[in-house]
């Protein structure tokens, strides 16, 4: 009786997963004749708006950080699935959070084949790297197709499709479907990993595609394309205004990442060949290295990629300063630390600030049992968003996989947090732990908004050394290197947090390039004393 019924309920889950294919293979034939995707080949659209650098916000109440775009151009080839993007960017009138003001660059992104690269004017600059640390550029871009107006029809159409039909209750939110009116959600799986949900109006257009994409920050990172005000071009409907999300508005307000106003679409353009340069085609994700130089008695800078780390050795625990990027770099950070002094546990893990690229790393220390010091407005934050061990499926980490006893036994998870001034000292070697507070630095221009990269930065010094550790203000140029023209506001800001504090300074140690004397800081900042 069991088995005949066992039986029974996979034959009836058999129909209805059937059905919903059908379902959804129906209501996508309904919107490739609608939007005019049937005999689609190719496409190219034309506008212009704003875009953001990700993971940069200036505080955790507020969005990334906007550049305005003059101009907007992608051209795709859906049977090679190829692209070709132009984008030209400047700074625009939005706020540039101490750093210089972004002149104009163009940007063209390509894709073909597996192979991803960007040209910046002569230069042909290979993707081999992982967009924020998460999926390889490549694979990203190929996702992006796919989640194109006529992209999602054509992927879905080819992969195996599910449906789910709902009304769609409450106010219009930014022209999606509302007041009861009826959506289908079609469902594929990208590039057997990524599930893909279409939304379907009541008039057979594609007006919400989302995903999810991994994150060292967030885990599995929402990443949500809303196409609204559609428009008849040429035979083929397409959404006059691209609006995209990348990071999940519910569980914080840094998602937006770039709205383009189209006004330009060509259906079935003739594409030339994306022909792969060799510079490309040889190309290979750099390897992390970390390479230790000392600085003084017990404390060495840990370089060797686009980021540093700083390890302190005190007389029963070591202190690493920043955790930047991925668990990759951290893990490597730590096998160097535990080279250089085998003998002492990381006790402390000190977080400059929250961009992403500057705490990619500290769910990996965190999971060993390392207390975190972060300022104090990172705490919620981190504790219900960067440090939940759940929602980690696409790029597990150590947090996720081990869920160390810990997380549950010590209420709550060990951070430690800086309001105006933290002190570590084994009552031999001190580190005092600042919070940079932001002068409102400007120079003429005005679109100098803020002369702090963050709200929430943070710099260590070690008074015994006279060296101060910072992240993003102040960088030492290259040796040899001609000093900027104009101070940055950072550094700027840096320099009249010095003067507050009364710091003696002798050598500055960046999370970005190279160690520089003071000195030479004040030469930059045009200060004697």
């Amino acid at each position: 009786m069991v088995r005949r019924l066992t039986v029974l309920v996979a034959f009836l889950v058999l129909i209805v997963g059937t059905a919903s294919a059908q379902d959804a293979r129906s209501v996508l034939q309904s919107a490739a004749k609608a939007m005019g995707a049937a005999n689609l080949k190719t496409i190219q659209y034309s506008g212009a708006g704003w875009d953001a650098s990700v993971g940069q916000s200036y505080n955790l109440t507020g969005d990334w950080p906007r550049f305005e775009v003059t101009s907007f151009t992608r051209t795709i080839d859906y049977d090679t699935k190829s692209l070709h993007e132009e984008r030209t960017r400047r700074q625009g009138t939005y706020p540039t959070y101490g750093r210089p003001p972004l002149q104009e660059e163009r940007i063209t992104a390509l894709l073909s084949s597996n192979f991803g690269w960007n040209v910046r004017g002569e230069t042909t600059v290979p993707q081999t790297g992982r967009f924020l640390e998460g999926p390889p550029v490549a694979e990203l871009r190929q996702l992006e197709i796919a989640l194109t107006p006529h992209g999602f029809i054509k992927a879905a159409l080819a992969g195996n499709p599910t449906a789910m039909s709902q009304p769609i209750v409450g106010p219009s939110d930014g022209g999606l479907s509302a007041n009861g009116r009826r959506v289908t959600v079609v469902s594929f799986t990208a590039q057997g990993k990524y599930k893909v949900n279409g939304t379907i109006n009541d008039q057979d257009l594609v007006e919400l595609v989302t995903t999810w994409i991994p994150n060292p920050i967030y885990g599995d990172m929402l990443y949500e394309f809303r196409y609204t005000q559609y428009k008849d071009f040429g035979g083929i409907k397409f959404p006059a205004l691209v609006h995209v999300h990348l990071g999940d508005p519910v569980l914080n307000p840094a998602h937006n990442i770039y709205e383009i106003k189209v006004n330009s679409v060509n259906a079935n353009v003739s594409v030339p060949e994306i022909s792969v340069p060799e510079v490309v085609r040889q190309a290979v994700e750099p390897p992390v290295r970390v390479q230790s130089e000392k600085l003084a008695d017990g404390v060495w800078l840990l370089a060797g990629g686009s980021h540093n780390s700083v390890l302190v050795e005190f007389r029963d625990f070591v202190t690493v300063i920043e955790a930047p990027l991925n668990e990759a770099r951290s893990l490597a950070v730590i096998q160097e630390v535990n080279r250089l002094v085998p003998d002492k546990p990381i006790r402390y893990l000190v977080n400059t600030h929250h961009h992403f690229d500057h705490a990619g790393g500290l769910r990996t220390y965190l999971a060993q049992g390392t207390t975190i010091v972060t300022h104090e407005s990172n705490r919620d934050y981190y504790l219900q968003i960067l440090f939940h061990p759940g929602g980690w499926t696409l790029q597990p980490d150590r947090l996720a996989t081990y869920y160390p006893m810990f997380m549950i036994s010590r209420r709550p998870a060990p951070i430690e947090i800086v309001q105006d001034k933290n002190v570590l000292s084994d009552g031999v070697r001190t580190m005092d732990i600042y919070h940079v507070q932001d002068m409102s630095y400007a120079l003429e221009d005005p679109s100098y908004r803020q002369g702090n990269h963050s709200e929430d930065m943070l710099m260590a010094y070690l008074p015994k050394e006279k060296i101060l550790v910072n992240a993003d203000l102040y960088t030492p140029p290259m040796t040899g290197a001609q000093p900027p023209s104009v101070v940055n506001p950072g550094t700027m800001t840096l320099y009249q947090n010095m003067k507050r504090l009364k710091l003696d300074v002798a050598q500055h140690v960046p999370i970005h390039g190279r160690p520089g004397s003071n000195d030479d800081f004040l030469k930059i900042v045009g200060k004697t004393n």
